[in-house]
Order: C-alpha cells, then sequence, then structure tokens
C-alpha cells in the first residue's frame, strides 16, 4: 500500500513540479525572441515584389517614447486610394512576415507600414512585452504617419503576436478604425497554458502543468518590470467598440481557435470571425488566398458589414 502510494503521488507531482523548474527557465527567452535578420536577400525580394507592383519604398525610422527606435519602411501604391494599412508581424519575425499581404493591400491602392517590432530585425529595445510598450510605438508610428502622409483612413492587420498588439493598440488609439487580426492571442496568460502545454495539450497546460505557466508569466514580469498578465486582447475589444475581423486557422495548435473565439466574444464593436479549415498558424492566406484577400478587402472597404 505504501509503495502504491509513494508511486501515486510521484506520477501526480512530478509533473507540476517539472513544469515549474521548465516555466523558470523559459521565462527569459519569453522576453528576448530569436532576432530574424533583415538580410540584403531579403530586402532584395521585397524590391522585386513592390517593383512588379509599381509601388515605392522609403525608409520609415520612428523613435518610441521611451527612446526606442523603430525601423521599418513605408510603401506607397502605384495608384493610392488615400487610405493606409499598419501591417504587424510575428514574434521572432521582421517586417518581411506580411510581405503577401502588402502585396494585395498595394495592389487594391492602400499604403502599408511594414516596421520591425522593437527587440525584433532591425529595431531596438531590449525586451518584447507583446502590446504593452508596443501600443505606445504603435501611436508614435500613427503620429508620424499623420504628419508625412495625412492618410484618409487608418487600418491595422497582425498576425499573431502582431495580431494581439494591433488589437491592443487600437484599444488606446481611435485613428485605428478597424483591424484585422490572424491567429491573436487571447492574453498572455491564456498564451503561456499552450506553451506549457506543448502547444499541442492546452488542457494539461491549464492543469497539470499550469504551475509552470504562472512560474514563467510571474519570472517574466519580476525580469521585465511590467505586468504581463494585464497584456490582453481579450480586454482591449472590450474596452473600445471598434470593428474587428478575427481570423482563426483551424489547424493551428500554437495559439487555437479558442484564443479569436474568446476575443470574438468580448468585442463590443461590429466583429466577425472567420474559421478556416486545414490551415495551420498563420497559413489562412496560402490556403484560401482568393478568399482572404476578398473578406479583408471587403473589410476594410466597409469595417462595419460582415466579410
Amino acid at each position: 500500500m505504501r509503495l502504491f502510494l509513494r508511486i501515486f503521488l510521484t506520477l501526480l507531482l512530478a509533473p507540476p513540479l517539472i513544469s515549474i523548474v521548465l516555466g523558470w527557465l523559459v521565462a527569459p527567452a519569453f522576453l528576448h525572441p530569436i532576432r530574424r535578420a533583415l538580410t540584403p536577400d531579403l530586402i532584395q525580394q521585397a524590391d522585386v515584389s513592390f517593383g512588379q507592383l509599381g509601388a515605392r519604398r522609403e525608409a520609415f525610422d520612428v523613435r518610441a517614447p521611451d527612446g526606442v527606435l523603430l525601423r521599418g519602411w513605408k510603401v506607397r501604391a502605384a495608384h493610392p486610394n488615400g487610405s493606409w494599412v499598419v501591417l504587424f508581424h510575428g514574434v521572432a519575425d521582421n517586417r518581411m512576415g506580411p510581405l503577401e499581404h502588402s502585396r494585395f493591400l498595394l495592389r487594391a491602392g492602400y499604403g502599408v507600414t511594414m516596421m520591425d517590432t522593437r527587440a525584433h530585425g532591425e529595431s531596438e529595445g531590449p525586451i518584447a512585452t507583446y502590446g504593452w510598450l508596443e501600443r505606445n510605438d504603435t501611436r508614435a508610428i500613427l503620429d508620424e504617419l499623420v504628419a508625412t502622409e495625412h492618410p484618409a483612413h487608418i487600418f491595422a492587420l497582425g498576425e499573431s503576436m502582431g495580431a494581439g498588439i494591433a488589437l491592443e493598440s487600437a484599444a488606446v488609439d481611435t485613428r485605428i478604425e478597424a483591424v484585422v487580426a490572424e491567429a491573436p492571442f487571447a492574453s498572455i496568460r491564456e498564451a503561456s497554458y499552450d506553451y506549457a502545454g506543448l502547444q499541442k495539450y492546452p488542457l494539461l497546460g491549464k492543469t497539470l502543468f499550469a504551475p509552470g505557466a504562472w512560474v514563467m508569466l510571474a519570472r517574466g514580469q519580476a525580469l521585465a518590470g511590467f505586468p504581463a498578465v494585464n497584456v490582453s486582447p481579450e480586454r482591449a475589444v472590450a474596452s473600445r467598440p471598434f470593428p474587428v475581423f478575427l481570423i482563426c486557422d483551424a489547424e493551428d495548435t500554437t495559439l487555437p481557435c479558442r484564443h479569436a473565439e474568446r476575443i470574438y466574444a468580448a468585442a463590443t464593436g461590429p466583429k466577425s470571425l472567420w474559421i478556416v479549415p486545414q490551415a495551420y498558424h498563420t497559413a489562412a492566406l496560402g490556403y484560401q488566398p482568393n478568399e482572404f484577400k476578398r473578406r479583408v478587402l471587403h473589410f476594410f472597404a466597409d469595417p462595419a458589414a460582415t466579410p
């Protein structure tokens, strides 16, 4: 009986204890994502792509409120319609992440800004904060965009981390009139459960491995000095009723559909949710290119309507 009890307690307690150790070790990596370099080959790829459309890019460097230099591009359409879309890439990526999105937007006449998020690409910044400081960065970007381009309308489109940043930015800046968000995270806390569950077993991340998620957040907050638990696109869409078009990739295990569904349920403005069959994380454009473009362009043309 004692042997059985020891085995039972070991099996019960070992996973949480292991997850706590891993959460402690992983916390710094969560704040310091891998930088994807903006290589000459990538720049050439962008120039070829823009050249095919008759679009023109120029350097667009903006100083954030805390002094961090944000680097990126402004790209003007060959036949501009007067509106601009601010594009936001995912974690451990750079401004090239949404290149294909920029192509169909430019073709439709939208100007686009393609920025390296802080602590990514060529932008400065010691840590990524997943929206806490990035929403202030967006405000600085919009200040410069408005001063130089005088856009008729400003929209935002983001993927994964970028989708969350776009939603959080729109909550505090009314100049962003509408947001397209593919594979957003509902909150850092909710996303931590997916990572604790090895991005395949979120139920384990919320139960046996939950202590690891809690430790990762707690240590991350202590190291970074910002309240990670308050970073929540789910709360953001509840605080301001701006139009949102949420895209969920049905086979996404990194940020499963429950994140977009939670955001959709919390949104107080015009909202729609598109679940893309067979698509994995941020791959909706690849799986349904024509429908993706049609829905996004329809949304930006009339944000209050259903794409």
